[in-house]
């Protein structure tokens, strides 16, 4: 096992562009009764949700326990035109290098850390601490979108999902027995995914289901912290989200945990397999922030 693996890939072929987007300004659906939502068991809430600035959560922190419903860490970006901001969820990765371009923050760089999924279809962005209180909704983030159409050139049955090369060569990883396994903090049994099935998998995200609290602390899962690595037991995501026994999904931890039921921490996933070629081990503090030694 290494953290930096020498797994070999198709690196060399890969195309970099650049994709930017706007810092996201937070919104309710319309509908049935907004702004109000209601929690697993009825009460309805109102709470800060997923867009903007945030200014006290980062990747690193926990992701249970806030005042919130799935709020993205650090800052979030999408573009106006569905067209534009597809090709800015599909094409970004996790891992990508990202720069502020324009207001008082013009000039720092960031990371890729998760997207979104359905309805809210942003890309989120580590932004250091000390830069955020700098920005405004509408300040233009570009992205180095480099990732898509990376492959395992050894494993061809492990499907690669919008990481960055940088991130997958910090990986720990074990290769053996014609399969490959990555290190993540925790795995998460097929019947506590919810949120996003059935969806693509080119983009957006998946969440854990978090109403059983019981269960989540007799599987350790109730310590996650935001950028943990964890994998989805049966879960298929090569083309969209689903049930498959045997397969398995590895992502990372990109958004907090909601009251509502279905929507616990969202995960974007970074590879799948369907029968057996992806596995994983757990090995503690798997989290980007250390994988890519990000600046608080």
């Amino acid at each position: 096992m290494t953290k930096n693996n020498d797994l070999a890939t198709n690196h060399a072929d890969l195309v970099v562009v650049s994709v930017a987007g706007h810092v996201a300004h937070p919104g309710f659906p319309g509908l049935p009764a907004e702004p109000y939502r209601l929690a697993a068991d009825g009460t309805p809430f109102l709470l800060p949700t997923y867009g903007g600035i945030v200014y006290n959560v980062s990747v690193g922190d926990r992701a249970f326990g806030w005042a919130a419903d799935c709020i993205h860490p650090g800052v979030s970006i999408s573009q106006a035109d569905d067209n534009k901001n597809r090709g800015l969820n599909v094409f970004a990765s996790i891992g990508n290098r990202a720069k502020v371009m324009t207001g008082g923050a013009a000039g720092t760089t960031g990371v890729v850390t998760g997207k979104s999924g359905r309805f809210s279809e942003q890309v989120i962005v580590h932004i250091p601490g000390e830069a955020r209180p700098l920005m405004a909704v509408g300040d233009q983030v570009l992205v180095r979108a480099e990732g898509r159409g990376l492959a395992l050139t050894d494993h061809p049955d492990v499907s690669l999902k919008g990481i960055s090369p940088q991130l997958l060569a910090a990986l720990p990883a074990e290769a053996r027995d014609g399969h490959v396994a990555f290190g993540v903090t925790a795995h998460i049994p097929a019947h506590l995914v919810g949120a996003g099935l059935g969806l693509t998998s080119e983009g957006g995200s998946v969440h854990m289901q978090s109403t059983d609290r019981v269960l989540l602390a007799e599987l350790g899962l109730d310590h996650l912290r935001l950028g943990d690595l964890v994998a989805l037991e049966d879960t298929d995501s090569r083309y969209n989200h689903g049930y498959l026994r045997g397969a398995r999904a590895i992502g990372v931890v990109c958004a907090t945990d909601g009251p509502r039921a279905g929507y616990g921490p969202g995960i974007a996933i970074l590879m799948t397999a369907p029968a057996g070629q992806l596995g994983s081990f757990e090995q503690a503090g798997t989290n980007i922030v250390d994988l890519l030694e990000l600046t608080p």
